[in-house]
């Protein structure tokens, strides 16, 4: 008998790094066809991960153009992956967390009333701008999915909440985890991977390393202005470095150049491939980020996060300890960083939390969730 045709569908960065360890097990697994489709949301950061993962698209849309509109990618990802569904007719469409290509491929499958499995299920923020626009479209998926997979425990009661199915409903851990111990595994048996932060370990070698991430569209304008302000005033210690990979978006990368180049101790470099951002997380004292993804992976590495936004859909880390809210207010941002730098106590207590996302094993739950589900 042929196995389940499954259709895995993502277009970013975020996505392909959460998905690939089910792909690898979906690939070796004979109870399944595998069949993977990209939008290229991301298009460079994507195919980095693409390369290091081994992964060759059966489909590749190629979306993005410049200056496209969140409507615009909208319609050409539904018209797109429509096509693909057409001709590859999957038993289940897979999807992963918030993006637009999340949206598009599950409302497509729908259309087709193709099973929908929805990866990291049930992240809510609350609020319908903060992340914008992922928070209305993970909400929207999670009217009809057929199989939500659940990162926590505190994910699958939000979907139960929405008066999802209980039986629909299922807590597999993030595989964020999964990637991130495949990855670091290569990297200790091919350490050239990542021997590309070596000049800036080695030129901050005496320093404490402070990671830094931003990209998040509510906070581009002011947000941006008071994490670029709170970077500059925290880099007059002598005690601490900046890795910041900046982000391609020139919402972004105007304002951090402006604010922050030149400075001795800031390195403002281009966007990492997933090796090196792996080793970014390792060699960090503090990571700031306003990501979701280094929220749930940089505690797997014992290092505290300092989350620069007003809301998180991850509140599992927060209550754990492991994570703090400290918004895009540059007083903020510098008070709680200095607390973490100057109070050894302070920092054990966030370092030494237990992550609440998982154990390395949510590929294989949901792979066998996939292989059983009716």
């Amino acid at each position: 008998m042929d196995g389940r045709r499954i259709l895995t569908i993502f277009g970013t960065r975020p996505e392909a790094i959460k998905l690939f360890p089910l792909i690898h097990l979906l690939d070796r697994d004979d109870r399944f066809e595998s069949c993977v489709c990209v939008s290229a949301q991301h298009r460079g950061m994507l195919d980095q991960v693409l390369d290091i993962a081994g992964i060759e698209p059966h489909h590749d849309l190629d979306l993005m153009t410049d200056g496209q509109s969140l409507d615009e990618l909208t319609a050409r990802a539904l018209t797109g992956i429509g096509r693909v569904l057409d001709r590859e007719k999957p038993d289940w469409v897979v999807v992963q967390g918030d993006t637009t290509t999340v949206l598009a491929g599950a409302l497509a499958a729908y259309y087709r009333k193709i099973a929908v499995c929805h990866v990291e299920a049930g992240l809510r923020s609350g609020d319908i701008y903060q992340p914008w626009p992922e928070e209305v479209n993970r909400r929207t998926v999670g009217t009809f999915a057929k199989l939500h997979c659940a990162p926590t425990q505190t994910s699958a009661d939000a979907l139960l909440r929405e008066n999802i199915a209980p039986a629909s409903v299922h807590v597999t851990g993030n595989t964020v985890i999964d990637a991130l111990k495949w990855v670091t595994q290569q990297i200790d048996d091919r350490p050239e991977l990542a021997a590309g932060l070596s000049d800036l370990e080695q030129r901050f070698a005496a320093k404490r390393i402070i990671g830094v991430t931003s990209h998040r569209r509510e906070n581009f304008g002011e947000g941006m202005q008071g994490i670029a302000k709170a970077i500059r005033r925290l880099a007059s210690r002598g005690d601490v470095a900046f890795i910041f990979p900046v982000h391609l978006n020139p919402n972004v990368r105007a304002v951090m150049n402006a604010e922050l180049e030149g400075l001795d101790n800031v390195a403002l470099i281009e966007p990492l491939d997933y090796p090196h951002f792996a080793k970014l997380l390792d060699i960090s004292h503090i990571m700031l980020t306003d990501s979701g993804g280094v929220q749930e992976e940089a505690p797997a590495l014992g290092k505290p996060v300092l989350v620069m936004r007003e809301t998180t859909e991850r509140p599992e880390g927060v209550a754990a300890g492991t994570a703090r809210l400290v918004g895009t207010d540059a007083e903020t941002i510098v008070r709680e960083t200095e607390r973490l730098l100057d109070d050894p106590a302070a920092y054990a207590a966030m370092a030494r939390a237990h992550n609440p996302f998982g154990d390395g094993n949510s590929a294989q739950r949901i792979c066998d969730l996939l292989a059983h589900a009716s």
